[in-house]
């Protein structure tokens, strides 16, 4: 694939960026177009390497060499076609997703790997500008009727290809405009909603009604979805988020991440928040925490709202900048990675844990009192211990809290459908992606717990083929995952 030679002529190049000075003043997206010319240079890295693993990386199973092939001659229309044939929405993963695919590339066991993610992206940004991408309606109509439970990207996945085999879908998310966690979750300056709203209007033109203010299990009864429709299909994610009970919790000015960044995001939309309800960092020392990709859209909306400083803190110690022996190609590398915020400034801060928030007289948190923490190995098992005279404390005006969900929120809908649950809270499936409830199927978050975005697209087509087989018996549908 690609050019013999390519991997031995040209070198990683990676997405080009808009300057931070001019980027952290505004929400629009941080990405720049890749020039077509250095992608096709890229494409010509991906080496013929007998078995690619990058589709052992990638849970869609995308055929990667394939469209790197037709990238770098040249073939976008055709490159188009190879993308969309495993993936309903590859400007998502080309712009939201960690690329396992990279992590997992043969070039990468001793020299940078293939820049498949920048690659993906300008496939299919080019496939929207050319018109290529066109609804795609059933051409027979099967007389089934298939809910759909959340709009995030296993929802939308499984909708869309549930719609394509001709059943009738209804799309039920509780807030104003589809999307889930891609509408309010992921700040403007990641994905600029205008590339979800696109996605939207062609599902509609395929046949797919959203019905938006539907918070099943609340403003919508179960018992009337069990009897109006054939099917079901949860994927409300995992959204209880994980708390810090600790001394001082009560304090204002300490939010869970999804409270801050979804009143920015609605902001960015133009809906008129007051400044009463509004969350700013503007002027404020700011203290996130949580490591991880939420953390990180935290820290860039604070920059772009004029926080005074921001630390993030995360418990586990700093990564390594290359992998360590205990995590050989072709794993996930677990190394030190500079995100687009990260690059705007602020400080990370690794191994310590939050002993008590302090607050002022107004009962307003004023500062975080830590310790520095090491993992070691006690009895066979990783634990963490404080350092003696190690401890910290850290003045804040504003706390966020950014440190994951545990799953999906029990209350209305899963109590009301009296599904089996796991013994990690989420949601149990059968080999079909059928819950213990006959007829209610599941994907995403909701069943597998917090995860990547590419893990929730494979995940909501491959239970659309469950839906499809109980339905009719038998299902054509492709599904990725087992």
């Amino acid at each position: 694939m690609g050019k013999v030679t390519g991997f031995l002529e040209f070198k990683r190049d990676t997405q080009p960026y808009r300057p931070v000075a001019e980027r952290v003043r505004d929400f629009k997206q941080v990405l720049l177009p890749f020039p077509a010319d250095a992608l096709r240079k890229q494409g010509a890295r991906c080496m013929d390497c007998g078995i690619p693993f990058c589709h052992q990386g990638c849970p869609l199973g995308n055929l990667i060499p394939d469209w790197n092939d037709l990238v770098y001659r040249d073939r976008w229309k055709e490159a188009s076609e190879r993308l969309h044939a495993t993936n309903n929405f590859p400007e998502l993963t080309g712009t939201l997703c960690p690329a396992p695919c990279e992590g997992s590339c043969v070039l990468g066991i001793n020299d940078d790997p293939v820049t498949i993610k920048a690659i993906e992206l300008a496939i299919v940004d080019r496939a929207w500008e050319e018109g290529w991408i066109k609804p795609e309606p059933p051409v027979v109509k099967t007389g089934k009727a298939v809910a759909v439970v959340g709009s995030g990207p296993a929802g939308l996945a499984a909708a869309q290809q549930l719609a394509r085999a001709g059943h009738a879908v209804t799309v039920f998310e509780r807030d104003d405009r589809p999307g889930g966690l891609l509408r309010y979750g992921i700040p403007e300056f990641k994905m600029e909603k205008r590339v979800l709203d696109r996605r939207i209007r062609q599902m509609a033109a395929e046949g797919v009604t959203f019905v938006t203010g539907a918070h099943v299990g609340v403003t919508v009864e179960v018992a009337q979805l069990r009897a109006d429709f054939d099917a079901l299909v949860l994927t409300g994610g995992a959204t209880a988020p994980r708390d810090l009970p600790i001394p001082g919790r009560e304090h204002a000015g300490i939010h869970f991440a999804m409270e801050y960044l979804t009143l920015q995001n609605r902001r960015c939309q133009g809906e008129a928040i007051s400044d009463e309800r509004f969350i700013t960092a503007r002027g404020k020392r700011v203290v996130i925490m949580g490591g991880g990709d939420t953390g990180a859209d935290c820290l860039g909306t604070a920059h772009r709202q004029g926080a005074r400083s921001v630390h993030q803190l995360e418990i586990l110690p700093r990564p390594p900048e290359e992998r360590a022996p205990d995590n050989p190609w072709p794993q996930w590398p677990n190394t030190y990675r500079v995100s687009s915020a990260h690059a705007e400034g602020g400080e990370r801060v690794y191994s310590v844990s939050t002993r008590r928030f302090l607050g002022d007289a107004q009962g307003r948190v004023s500062a975080l009192e830590a310790v520095e923490v090491e993992l070691v190995r006690e009895n066979g098992r990783m634990a963490f211990t404080e350092k003696p005279g190690a401890e910290l404390t850290l003045p804040c005006e504003l706390v966020l809290l950014a440190m994951g969900f545990v799953g999906p929120e029990r209350p209305g809908m899963l109590e009301a459908l009296g599904v089996r649950l796991t013994e990690r809270g989420t949601v149990w499936r059968d080999e079909q992606w059928m819950t213990s409830v006959p007829g209610v199927f599941t994907a995403g978050d909701m069943q597998r717990g917090q995860s990547l975005i590419v893990w929730a697209i494979a995940e909501g087509r491959s239970a659309a083929r469950g839906v499809d087989g109980y339905l009719m018996g038998r299902s054509d549908l492709p599904a990725p995952l087992a």
